[in-house]
């Protein structure tokens, strides 16, 4: 097996034979209780599906595959259901629209003679969280940082990081993964490692020495594809053609981002109009306005990641919009901290707290499906931690609930009738 320099490093400097199970959350934790049958959550069953990485593939983890867990809804707590050890380093996973199926991409480059990546399907088993393996593919690239399903569900699309390619697979009736219908290779000059609007005394780069996909996704209306490449700060749009599968550039077909500035993940608005795009170098969250009928990308506001205090090295990770998106959350790795926003209506956003995340080096951030408690992958700390959510205020408070689960990079959360 052969591995590249990790993408990672660059911030300073069938179930058979495949499951693990721990104990019941309410033997972990006393303030955790067992659920009342007569309340009619307990009628339902939250899962929470948790990647990360494992020993192989860089930078190497201590995780061990895809972890399965169930929520209690009263205490946010998390009980390990199961763990699928049959995959290698899952450090992005997405759920198909209809909730049937999961799609995890393997931060490798060993799949193949091609030095690519990979993309497995699984099924899920509604009753008990469990995932069937359906097929294994390659990602068309080396290292794939992230992987979506467009909202017809007929595509997944996957961002390969040190590959700096773009690839769309085919989703096939019964879930698994068909051929591979595009694949595109970004280019451009080189940009600096670091943004000259860095917060002061950022030793931190991030790797801009090619083109580095690091998120695809569609917008609200599927018309459009947007990618959002940390190595030659762009962020490029494509139309898809639902028939084919291919993309084709918009009438802009990219927008230059801050150089240096390394923009790695996007939220939109429900509506399609507002785009915020957050820069993990600079860590700053720059507000577009979008145009569904054009794709254009039209910046309007830029706002800090960190308070105006901070000092030091930092590198912006994750970003979440509330359910109400009246609020909007950010991770901030080396500082460890959350921010939150306050969004106004004109879609402008303020800086209204920040908080430790109590653990090191947060990840993917993702609500609950009810938006009451919000959850964070901190890959260093080997822990998920949990906050509860003000939804008057969108201030966070820690449940100083830990949960113990190797090198956790991301989340997917699924509810589902109780059998």
């Amino acid at each position: 097996m052969t591995h590249s320099l990790s993408r990672r490093l660059f911030g300073l400097s069938g179930m058979a034979g495949a499951v693990t199970v721990a104990l019941p959350a309410y033997a972990q934790d006393d303030t955790a209780k067992a659920p009342d049958p007569a309340d009619p959550e307990s009628r339902e069953r939250t899962y929470c599906y948790v990647g990360g990485y494992t020993q192989h593939g860089p930078p190497g983890g201590n995780g061990e595959g895809i972890t399965v867990f169930e929520m209690d809804p009263k205490t946010g707590v998390l009980t390990n259901l199961m763990t699928f050890t049959d995959i290698a380093s899952p450090s992005y996973i997405a759920l198909s629209p209809d909730k049937r199926f999961l799609y995890a991409v393997s931060e490798i480059n060993d799949f193949d003679t091609a030095h690519s990546g990979s993309v497995t399907a699984f099924s899920i088993d509604h009753a008990t969280g469990a995932l069937t393996k359906l097929n294994t593919v390659a990602s068309g690239g080396a290292d794939p940082a992230h992987l979506s399903v467009h909202p017809s569900g007929r595509y997944v699309m996957v961002a390969n990081y040190t590959g700096g390619t773009v690839g769309v697979l085919h989703v096939l009736a019964d879930g698994s993964l068909g051929r591979m219908t595009e694949l595109l290779h970004n280019t451009g000059p080189r940009m600096p490692d670091r943004a000259a609007d860095n917060p002061p005394g950022n030793f931190a780069i991030s790797d801009h020495s090619s083109a580095h996909p690091h998120m695809v996704k569609a917008d609200p209306t599927g018309k459009y594809v947007l990618v959002m490449d940390a190595g030659l700060d762009r962020v490029y749009v494509w139309t898809i053609n639902l028939d084919t599968g291919k993309l084709t550039p918009a009438a802009v077909p990219f927008t230059t981002m801050t150089p240096g500035s390394a923009p790695r993940h996007f939220e939109f608005g429900s509506d399609g109009h507002k785009l915020y795009l957050l820069c993990e170098q600079d860590s700053k969250v720059v507000v577009a306005d979008f145009d569904p009928q054009t794709g254009k990308i039209a910046p309007q506001q830029t706002v800090s990641s960190v308070t105006a205090h901070f000092r030091g090295s930092t590198l912006a990770a994750g970003i979440l919009l509330s359910p109400d998106e009246h609020f909007l959350y950010v991770s901030n790795r080396l500082g460890d901290s959350l921010a939150v926003f306050q969004v106004a209506k004109d879609g402008g956003l303020t800086l209204v707290d920040e908080i430790w995340t109590h653990a090191d080096y947060g990840r993917s951030l993702m609500f609950d499906p009810s938006g009451s408690y919000l959850y964070v992958a901190n890959q260093r700390s080997d822990s998920i931690t949990s906050f509860r959510v003000d939804k008057t205020t969108g201030k966070i408070s820690f449940t100083w609930d830990f949960t113990p689960i190797g090198s956790p990079t991301c989340f997917e959360f699924l509810r589902v009738p109780a059998s």
